[in-house]
């Protein structure tokens, strides 16, 4: 279900992240694992905005056989965040890879009345995951 391009030595547990996957959608997704210059290019081309980010998703249209979206995560924020909260690495890109997989799904925490944030909790609570993005900076 994932078709992993890891572009850095940061270590993914592709069985647990297609099984958070699997929840949702049998379709492929692309998970992008990248470096903080590459992300920082990628969201400059694609959000205009010319900074490094942890996470964006990229929709595919809706087609018969059509994978659900490409999903990067930026190794160096996994690191990062997962050094400065004090939970593994594994989490942290799991955290990052359930927030990116919403946003393939629809959600969008910058404009929804919360929903987002509900589905993120669920989530987190059902794979024993440690406070994600929108709880840590809402909640």
């Amino acid at each position: 279900m994932i078709e992993l391009d890891n572009r850095t030595s940061l270590n993914v547990d592709e069985a647990f992240l297609n099984k958070i996957a699997s929840i949702f959608t049998d379709k492929e997704i692309e998970l992008i694992i990248t470096s903080k210059d590459e992300i920082k290019e990628i969201n400059k081309e694609h959000r205009n905005i010319d900074a490094p980010t942890d996470v964006l998703s990229f929709p595919y249209v809706e087609m018969p056989m059509s994978p659900l979206g490409s999903i990067v995560i930026s190794s160096a924020h996994v690191e990062e965040l997962s050094r400065e909260l004090g939970h593994t690495q594994d989490d942290e890109l799991a955290l990052l890879f359930i927030h990116g997989l919403l946003h393939l799904l629809g959600f969008d925490h910058e404009v929804d009345t919360g929903e987002m944030r509900e589905e993120e909790a669920r989530l987190i609570k059902e794979f024993d995951l440690p406070k994600s993005l929108i709880i840590r900076t809402q909640g």
